[in-house]
C-alpha cells in the first residue's frame, strides 16, 4: 500500500503504527518523525497541497482532515485516489480516528493497543486534582487569536483541569487587547505553535493583564490528536 498523509499529527500516527515503508508522501509540516522529512516526498503544505505531485506518487490511500486541509484540494485528489477524511474535535473523536486509521491501513491491533494506552493516560490525568483556573489560550499574535468550545484544544484545556475563558465562543476568535483585559484570565497560555510565542512576549501580556500568570505551553501537546496523546498527562 502506498500512503500519503496531509496532516502532521496523523503522519506521526502512521509512523507509530509501523508504516515506514508504506508512507510515500507527507507535508512540509510533518516534522515527526524527523527523519521522514528527508526520506519521504514532500507534497507541499497542509493548506497548499501540490495535487500534481500527489498524482505522480500514485497513492492507494490519502489521509486528510476536515479542518486542516482545504476541501477543494481534497475533492480534486479524490478524483484519482482513495481519500479518507478525519474529523477530530475532542478526545473521543481522536480515539475513533486512531481506530479508523488502523483499519484503513491494516494495523487494527496496533491501533487498539495505542487507544488503550492513551485511555489509561487520561484516566490517570482525570484522577489528579484540578486547579480550576480560568485560562486564555493564545495561538496567534497579530491579531490575538484564542480557541472556542468546539475545538480540540478546548477539550484538552478542560481535561487538564482549567476553564477556557473563551468557552462561550466558537472556532478561533480574534481578540483585542481590551477584550483580553476584560476576560481577566488567571493564567495566559502562549502556545509554541502555530505562532511561535516565546518568553520575549511575556511583557506584552503582563501589560494587558498584570495579575495573570503567563507561561509557554507545547502547542503540539494541546493540538496534535494522534499518538502524541499518550504523553499529554506526563
Amino acid at each position: 500500500m502506498r500512503i500519503i498523509s496531509l496532516v502532521p499529527s496523523q503522519t506521526e500516527l502512521l509512523a507509530d503504527l509501523g508504516l515506514d515503508d508504506e508512507v510515500v508522501g507527507i507535508t512540509d509540516y510533518c516534522v515527526h518523525p524527523a527523519d521522514w522529512l528527508q526520506k519521504k516526498q514532500s507534497i507541499g503544505g497542509t493548506k497548499r497541497v501540490k495535487v500534481d505531485r500527489v498524482r505522480e506518487l500514485k497513492p492507494d490511500l490519502v489521509i486528510a482532515n476536515k479542518e486542516e486541509n482545504v476541501r477543494e484540494q481534497v475533492l480534486e485528489i479524490a478524483e484519482f485516489a482513495r481519500v479518507e477524511v478525519t474529523d477530530v474535535v475532542d478526545l473521543p473523536s481522536a480515539l475513533q480516528m486512531i481506530q479508523d486509521v488502523g483499519q484503513w491501513v491494516g494495523r487494527e491491533e496496533q491501533a487498539a493497543a495505542l487507544v488503550t494506552e492513551i485511555q489509561t493516560a487520561f484516566q490517570d490525568l482525570e484522577s489528579r486534582p484540578k486547579s480550576g483556573e480560568r485560562v486564555l489560550y493564545l495561538i496567534w499574535r497579530k491579531p490575538y487569536m484564542s480557541v472556542g468550545h468546539d475545538t480540540f484544544i478546548h477539550d484538552m484545556i478542560s481535561r487538564a483541569g482549567w476553564q477556557n475563558v473563551c468557552a462561550d465562543q466558537t472556532r478561533y476568535p480574534s481578540l483585542s487587547a481590551e477584550e483580553i483585559r476584560a476576560l481577566n484570565p488567571d493564567r495566559i497560555l502562549l502556545s509554541s505553535e502555530p505562532f511561535p510565542f516565546t518568553e520575549s512576549h511575556f511583557a506584552e501580556f503582563a501589560e494587558i493583564c498584570p495579575d495573570a500568570q503567563i507561561q509557554i505551553v507545547d502547542g503540539e501537546a494541546f493540538s496534535w490528536y494522534g499518538s502524541r496523546l499518550k504523553w499529554f498527562s506526563v
